[in-house]
Parts: C-alpha cells; structure tokens; sequence
C-alpha cells in the first residue's frame, strides 16, 4: 500500500515553510485506517489545545480596547497598546493571537482534508468539531483584522483563507487576504458544515451542533448592519440561529443567585455555557496564575497582579438602578453582574474600617477619584481632604449618595463607602469574573458563547427587523434576572439601540465582546473615566485603529503578498 504522511503541521503565522508538527513528525494511512477514531481524537486534540494559546490575546484584545476596565498607569507590555490605541505591527500579543489562530485553522484544515465523511457518526462529528474550531478562527481573526461588516465588505480586506497545508510545501506561493466579504462566508460554510455533521453532544468543552449555532447567531448579528441602516436579511439569519439554540432545551439561565458565581463553575457543570475553552488547574505551576487573563484583574490569596480595575464608567452602569453596595456589612447588589466585582476595602491596625465620600473630580485635563474622610454630627455629614473641608448635600440619603460642592467650583455626586486600597491613585475594583474557577485563585475557563449572549442576540437582530415586542420579551429576560423589577416597559426604534448596547455591556464584561459590539454597530467609543488612558478621546467606528495591523513578523515571512492595514 503506498504510504500516504499525513503532516500535522502549520505554518506559524504562516512562516515560510516552517512546520509544527505531531510527535514522530507524522501520522501514516495505515494508523487512520486501522484506528481512525483514536487517530482523529488525538489530532483534535492537538486543536483544541491551540485555542489556550490563542484565548489570552484574543481576551485582550478585545476587552482592553473597551470601556469596561481600566489599568493602574501605562506599561511597557505589548498589551498596553491594546489599551492606548497606539496600534503597531510589532506586538508579540498581536503575533501570538495571529499564530495560534492560524495553527489552529491549519490543524483543522489537515482532519477535514484526510479524513474521509460517513464511516461513522462518530468520526463525522469529529470531522464537524474541526470544522467549526475553523469557522470561528476565520471569524475572530477577520473581526480583529477586518473592519466592520458594514463598511464595504466587498472591497475591505480581512484574511487569508488557508484551508490546511498545501501540497507544495516546498514552492509555497500562499494568496493575499481575502475580503471581509469572503472571509464571513468561509466562516459561515464552516459553521454551517460543522452544524449538519455535529450529532454528538459531548459537552460544552467540546464544539457542538448547538456552539456552531451560537456562533452563526453572532455571525450574522455582525453582518446586520446598523440601527439605523440594518440588513434585514442578515438580522433574520441571526434569529433563526439564536432560536435553534434556544429551542433546543439544552441550556438554560443560571437563576441568579447562581449567576452571581457564574465564574466559580467549571464548564462541565454549568447549564448556560454552550462552548468554554477548558483550562485546568495542572497546566499552571502556581505562579503561572500571574500571567493568565484574570492576574491582571486582581489579586486574589496572594496571586496576581491586581492593576486592572472595572471602569468608572461600567460601575456607573451598574448603579442606574441602585447602587450597588459592597461594604462588608452591607452588602447589597442591585444588579447581579456586580458580584464579578470586589472592591478592596482596606482595614486600619485594629481591624476597623474607614468611611468615607468617594466621588470623581475634574483635575485639569484629567479625572480622578477622591476619598475624603467622613465625620457625623447628627444628620451633617463633613467630608474633609487635607485642610479643606465640605459640608455634603443629601441627593439620596437612603443610598448614601450626596453631593459635594468642591473647591474647584464644581459640583459633584458620590456616594458614602469605606475607603478602598489604592494602587498608584486608583481603588482598587477587582474584576473577578476571570478568576475563581473551582476556587482556583485565576483558572478559568474563557466562555466562547453561553445562553445568555444568545438570548441578546436575538434581541437585537429582532430590533433590527422592526420587531420590538419580541426584541423586549428577549431583552427583559436578561435584564430581570440580574436586576430584579428591573424590566423595561417599553422598547421602539427611538431606545432600543441604546437599551439593547447596554445590556450587552453589562451582560458581556470581560469576555471580549465590548469593543467590537461598539464599532460594528457604527458607533463612538469613549472612555471618559479615571486612568491613564486619553480620557477625552473620541474612536468613531471609522478610525483606522479600530482594525489591528496585520503583525509584522507575518508579513516579513509570509511566502506571498500579504497587505498591511493602513496606517491612517
């Protein structure tokens, strides 16, 4: 028999001809033919594990360039021009995203290439898992790489679309990128073949029938335009596929008291996660927690950095309904998604807390917190910085808010809370939706999609085809089980781009999605809240820096044209 090698390989970041390859170098005909169902396990497996690799820039990237977080100062790590907007070419982050995206396209690419359809329902299903870890690489890498759907997709460029290694290794010519147009469809004819070979239901750490449909729901959300100027088309595609997973009974919303622990569970025993890339607690060696997404944003028993913090902004957000009291003593949450948040109240040599008016002030070009100690004399409250003291003036006394009239001539609203620890001039709001997983201190299991997502999905593409009854029945199911009498009474063309964008933001924190929700429905990012950052800046949807640059070590080795994003 002639012996077909199967080279398991990729191109990292479609270098030359470099190849990474499977243990021994390759896996021969007669092993699949012998044993093709452990043979396919095995190669899957491989792929899958390229997607740890590619979660950590790929949480980065899309949650640093939001409003949900700040960071305590600048830094010299490649993540912060994530944060800056200062877009370059030579970031390794940007490069690690890049080559595990591709490794994994290349891995999935090679099963779907060698491995026959129809010798069982169990290799087909193994088949479909390939393709839909394929499918959502080609879509994360063209939404990073490409611009929005709504702005010429037809001519805008997004990937190369390199579907496994080519024959010729050895005169290697790849093509350039394609479109945004052309790199969707490949997307959606992944997905869509890995919906009609995926029968098996594994698990949520394993792709599925109904994590392929998750995924198109989002896909083609993505390509339905705008409010203002929707494709009806596309936004119709996004119900179907959100009412599949929907309707399918498997999942369902975590009640939510559950819900506030949504980070603690494993994906395995979460009715809600629909697809979570699986990490374990084996594969960190103890300080690695440091290094993982969730050590930027605390420091928990001792582990992590803890110098990313929840944005003013998106803790206002929390707020609009009541506050939202984390005080020790208490402890009251009006909206449920402030349970990812803690604090960091500090305690004085006797174990006590101290009080205090914390609110924003305008400080030159900058804003920044203030903790102002508090005294009580019957009902006054004084709130003293330095020598200067201030008499506050009660807004809602029963949630401690007040306001201050301050010396710069301002006024300003705040709230009475114990004084948090500083990192630099900044509390410290821990973000803990990262971490914690199975009381790990950081592990945790990025969720790629999960029931709630889709439920928002589908409100909004029900918005976009003028259905606004189904779009609030949808909308009101999130927003009610975190912030109870919560519900709007009413939705329509004149709110609903605004109600549907911030539930989003709140649901969705810290899993990537906010800064792509933004830019693809055409809208500004503004970031104006306490950081390093430019607090006053403006990133409309048309800026240049909304797309990453194609990283530059991909260029430099890539065995073909491969074109830049423009530089303005």
């Amino acid at each position: 028999m002639k012996r077909i090698v199967i080279t398991f390989l990729t191109l990292i970041a479609l270098q030359a001809c470099e190849i990474d390859r499977l243990p021994h170098g390759s896996m021969d005909s007669d092993t699949i033919i012998n044993d093709p169902d452990a043979s396919l396990e095995a190669l899957l497996n491989g792929t899958y594990a390229q997607l740890k690799a590619w979660s950590d820039p790929m949480h980065r990237m899309g949650e640093y360039a939001g409003d949900n977080m700040m960071i305590r100062g600048s830094s010299t790590d490649a993540f912060y021009e994530f944060i800056s907007y200062a877009r370059t070419p030579n970031n390794y982050r940007l490069t690690q995203f890049w080559d595990s995206g591709y490794k994994a396209i290349a891995q999935a690419s090679n099963i779907i290439k060698m491995i026959e359809e129809g010798q069982d329902e169990a290799i087909d299903n193994n088949i479909g898992e390939a393709y839909y870890i394929r499918g959502m690489m080609y879509f994360y890498l063209t939404r990073a790489f490409g611009r929005p759907y709504y702005q010429n997709p037809e001519t805008n460029l997004g990937v190369p679309i390199v579907n496994g290694t080519p024959d010729d290794v050895i005169n290697l010519e790849l093509p350039d990128r394609a479109t945004v147009q052309e790199s969707y469809e490949q997307a959606i004819s992944d997905l869509k073949k890995a919906e009609e070979l995926l029968t098996i239901d594994k698990g949520p750490i394993y792709a599925s029938r109904e994590a392929a449909q998750a995924m198109l729901s989002r896909v083609y959300l993505y390509m339905s335009g705008t409010y203002d100027s929707p494709n009806t088309e596309y936004a119709q595609l996004a119900v179907d596929y959100a009412s599949k997973v929907i309707n399918s009974g498997k999942y369902s919303l975590l009640p939510r008291e559950q819900f506030m622990e949504y980070n603690t569970y494993i994906p395995e025993a979460n009715n809600e996660t629909i697809f979570a890339i699986k990490r374990v607690a084996s594969e960190f060696s103890g300080f690695d927690h440091y290094y993982g997404v969730g050590g930027m944003y605390a420091n928990i028993g001792g582990m992590g950095w803890g110098e990313m913090y929840a944005s003013a902004k998106y803790l206002e957000l929390l707020s609009e309904t009541g506050r939202n009291d984390w005080r020790p003593d208490n402890y009251h949450l009006t909206d449920a998604r402030a349970a990812f948040i803690q604090p960091t109240y500090a305690v004085d040599e006797n174990g006590n807390y101290t009080e205090v008016f914390r609110f924003i002030k305008r400080d030159g070009d900058a804003l920044n917190y203030v903790q102002a100690d508090i005294t009580r004399s019957g009902g006054t409250l004084t709130a003293t910085e330095g020598e200067d003291s201030y008499i506050l003036t009660e807004v809602d006394p029963e949630q401690e808010i007040y306001s201050i009239n301050y010396k710069d001539g301002e006024t300003y609203t705040g709230v009475i809370d114990y004084f948090i620890s500083l990192n630099r001039v900044y509390p410290q709001f821990y973000i803990t939706k990262a971490s914690l997983e199975g009381e790990e201190s950081h592990l945790h299991s990025p969720v790629i999609s999960r029931l709630g997502e889709v439920y928002l999905n589908r409100a909004e593409a029900y918005a976009k085809l003028g259905d606004y009854a189904s779009a609030l029945e949808d909308l009101n199911l999130i927003r009610e089980r975190s912030i109870v009498g919560g519900g709007y009474t009413s939705l329509d063309a004149s709110n609903a781009s605004e109600r549907i964008d911030k539930e989003r933001q709140l649901e969705l924190a810290y899993q990537a999605e906010r800064s792509y929700d933004v830019f693809r429905n055409g809208k500004d990012l503004t970031r104006i809240y306490p950081g390093p950052h430019n607090q006053f800046e403006t990133i409309e949807a048309t800026d240049f820096r909304v797309v990453y640059y194609i990283p530059q070590d991909a260029i430099n080795s890539y065995p073909g044209t491969l074109t830049q994003n423009p530089t303005q």
